[in-house]
């Protein structure tokens, strides 16, 4: 009898050591999780299988088939990315459509990662797709793995590395500060003529 409760203590106490270390490690996989991305296309198969490829790397994962509700969802929640398509017109494969919605979110939220999504015959149009502002893009089929990498990275560099107009947005500011709102004494400060730095203003206004 003293022996069966020995082996049943020390059944118990393994046990407890295995629970305790597997939600130590459940603990750590949320930690770790990015947290809200928005998808679109149009195509209800694609949302599933993002869905499914995305589940344990974002804790909020948004998809909308309709482009012109992009806009007006990035004005109602937060996300740290975009993964666009670039196709929507029924019938059409230019990716035109995706440079146009490309610009339009990067003309309000500037500081938006945006991953586009392309057929593999528009990878020409996806690396022009960078020079208006993508963080990347990814080609159809695509590797979950690199999907999610590329993911992670776009929104890693985002976070580690201040654009110049953030750096002098934010110089600007301090200067007009400074100076209590005098835009003659911040422009002389900054070494700019007032109207310079109106015009800066204006520009970080729009």
């Amino acid at each position: 009898m003293q022996i069966y409760e020995k082996k049943r203590k020390k059944a118990l106490k393994k046990f407890a050591s295995q629970e305790k270390t597997l939600s130590l490690h459940t603990k750590d996989i949320s930690m770790n999780k990015y947290n809200s991305i928005l998808i679109i296309d149009d195509n209800i198969a694609i949302h599933t299988a993002l869905q499914f490829c995305l589940e344990t790397t974002f804790k909020n994962i948004k998809s909308i088939s309709d482009p012109n509700d992009i806009l007006k969802t990035l004005a109602q929640e937060e996300f740290d990315i975009v993964l666009l398509d670039m196709n929507f017109t029924l019938g059409t494969n230019t990716g035109q459509d995706g440079i146009m919605w490309l610009r339009a979110i990067k003309k309000r939220h500037p500081q938006l990662p945006v991953v586009l999504l392309t057929a593999y015959a528009n990878i020409q149009l996806a690396v022009k797709g960078m020079k208006y502002g993508a963080a990347d893009f990814i080609t159809k089929p695509w590797d979950n793995d690199e999907l999610t990498r590329k993911l992670k990275d776009a929104i890693d560099n985002n976070l580690a590395i201040e654009t110049l107009d953030q750096a002098e947005a934010e110089h600007i500011r301090k200067a007009i500060s400074l100076c209590h709102g005098n835009l003659s004494k911040a422009a002389e400060m900054l070494n700019i003529s007032r109207q310079t730095l109106y015009n800066k203003i204006k520009k970080l206004k729009e």
